[in-house]
């Protein structure tokens, strides 16, 4: 019989090969997908659930950023967590948690309680990204290692887009229920089959039990990153700074964060190991992340629910222009994973990041009778660049770094890509809202007694049979529309400029991009 796991050094646990690798890779795989779905399948529901809650379009985004943010302020806790009690029993308990309170999201009867939900299921889930990512790369042989990313790089691609897609249909054919139902069958599947595939990791590896725990730290980053996160959530509707309640928040995040920062630093076993950031090329990678996602997941959230308010698609509809995205992803993210060590990290994330600026610059001549197509292929295209940079900011940031820092590293920068996300979401929102504001007074401006065109075109309303009030009322549906599109289109170029602007950054790290191997450097 073929032999199933190879031997490593002494006290090390052995990598995988023949089909209990092949088993692995899909349990690890669909796990870190189904976690990352679930930052996106809500998309194109947030009209359903906003209306079914009998909250606004823009209020029910907090549903995709309760969810994204407490991610992003656990995600730390994955070094702590493998440490204490091992990367296996870790990943396994995240995994079946963030499956109990998918149930929870699901049997929600108010708005509140599905945000509280939503929160647990970013507590809850939260490890299990970078703990897939090292589990993954620990059980593939060192030369294999950049294919394994690639695998990993795909899941955390093409689920952004995949996730309108399965959203719409769920939403549509079913109920939004079924978006949080599906977890279920999966998270079941994917714990028991890593529990029963890795075990002997655990064993090999059982923890420390005496690791120290930074609470002071997880305080400071709850109350420092929770405030800034409501701050940017309800900023817009309270008026930003004209509010009380805003300049308390900004105040509390200030001081909590400034905090955060010096404790970290003088701690022996800190929360964030903030010391990562004096290396060049974390430090590059990282940022990157941070704005890149802030983009993308910008323009993931703005776009299906334009398309869905103002565009008059369906959540299905909706979901398949998105998808588009993940096509290209889908074939090229294997594709680069398994060469990524053959060619400059710096030059595929500068192609990824320069595509998906020309292409939502493109995009960004959106009209109000744009077709579908139109639409979808923009997307398309921009899985090109979405795949291109991902991966390789990965492996800029981990490049060099000593194994026993890989867990801690990894959960960084998913953190970092989170919270962009999470940002980005709250930021782009109210960027589309009072965007969409500024050209509605303007265009409105030019609806008088004085202006022949608009009185023509009030005239030819009143030959079609509509009364004053509804040729005004048609009218003023027009110039809404209007609004949004010329807003979206505004989100789609300050998306692609903040994409370019990275491109000078990246260069700035330096070579050589080797992944970890498992051992010191």
């Amino acid at each position: 019989m073929k032999q199933l796991t190879q031997p490593t050094s002494a006290g090390q646990p052995a990598t995988l090969s023949g089909i209990k690798l092949i088993l692995a890779t899909l349990a690890l795989g669909l796990g870190s997908f189904m976690n990352i779905l679930d930052l996106t399948i809500v998309n194109v529901a947030v009209p359903t659930m906003a209306g079914n809650f009998a909250v606004s379009p823009t209020q029910g985004t907090w549903i995709i950023t309760s969810y994204s943010v407490a991610e992003a302020i656990m995600l730390p806790l994955a070094g702590f967590l493998a440490g204490r009690f091992g990367e296996v029993r870790s990943f396994v308990a995240a995994t079946l948690l963030f499956t109990l309170a998918s149930l929870l999201c699901a049997m929600s009867f108010s708005f509140p309680m599905l945000l509280t939900a939503r929160v647990l299921q970013g507590v809850f889930g939260a490890s299990m990204i970078p703990l897939s990512q090292t589990l993954l790369t620990a059980i593939y042989p060192p030369h294999r290692r950049g294919m394994a990313l690639g695998i990993w790089a795909m899941t955390t691609v093409i689920a952004p887009v995949v996730g309108p897609l399965a959203g719409g249909w769920l939403t549509d054919n079913t109920s939004w229920h079924w978006i949080f139902l599906v977890n279920l069958p999966v998270g079941m599947l994917v714990g028991i089959s890593v529990s029963i595939l890795l075990a002997h990791r655990d064993a090999l590896q059982p923890g420390n039990r005496h690791q120290k725990m930074d609470w002071v730290g997880l305080s400071l980053l709850i109350v420092g990153i929770g405030s800034l996160q409501i701050l940017l959530d309800k900023g817009n509707e309270l008026d930003w700074f004209s509010s009380g309640t805003i300049i308390t928040l900004s105040v509390i995040a200030a001081i909590a964060l400034l905090i955060f920062i010096v404790w970290e630093l003088g701690e022996a076993t800190p929360l964030v190991d903030l010391r990562l950031f004096a290396r060049r090329n974390f430090l590059v990678g990282a940022v990157c992340l941070l704005l890149g996602s802030m983009a993308f997941f910008g323009v993931v959230v703005i776009v299906p629910l334009w398309l869905q308010t103002y565009q008059g698609y369906t959540s299905l509809w909706a979901g398949k222009a998105v998808a588009f995205g993940g096509v290209l992803a889908f074939v090229l993210g294997p594709i680069i994973g398994a060469n990524i060590n053959r060619v400059d990290a710096r030059g595929i994330t500068t192609f990824g990041f320069i595509v998906f600026a020309l292409v939502g610059l493109w995009s960004a001549r959106f009209t109000p009778n744009i077709d579908y197509w139109s639409v979808a292929l923009s997307r398309l295209f921009m899985g090109i660049g979405i795949s291109c940079f991902f991966l390789p900011l990965v492996t800029i940031s981990l490049s060099g770094l000593p194994a026993e820092r890989v867990a801690a590293a990894s959960g960084l920068t998913n953190f970092m890509r989170n919270l962009g996300a999470s940002f980005g979401t709250a930021i782009t929102t109210w960027l589309w809202t009072s965007k969409a504001a500024g050209h509605h007074a303007r265009l409105v401006e030019n609806i008088h007694p004085y202006n022949p065109a608009a009185n023509d075109y009030l005239n030819r309303l009143h030959q079609l049979g509509m009364p004053d009030d509804v040729a005004y009322a048609y009218l003023e549906r027009m110039i809404t529309t209007q609004s949004y599109t010329l807003a979206t289109d505004n989100i789609l170029i300050i998306s692609a400029l903040l994409m370019l602007s990275l491109v000078t950054l990246i260069w700035w790290a330096k070579p050589p991009f080797v992944a970890s191997r498992g051992g010191a450097h």
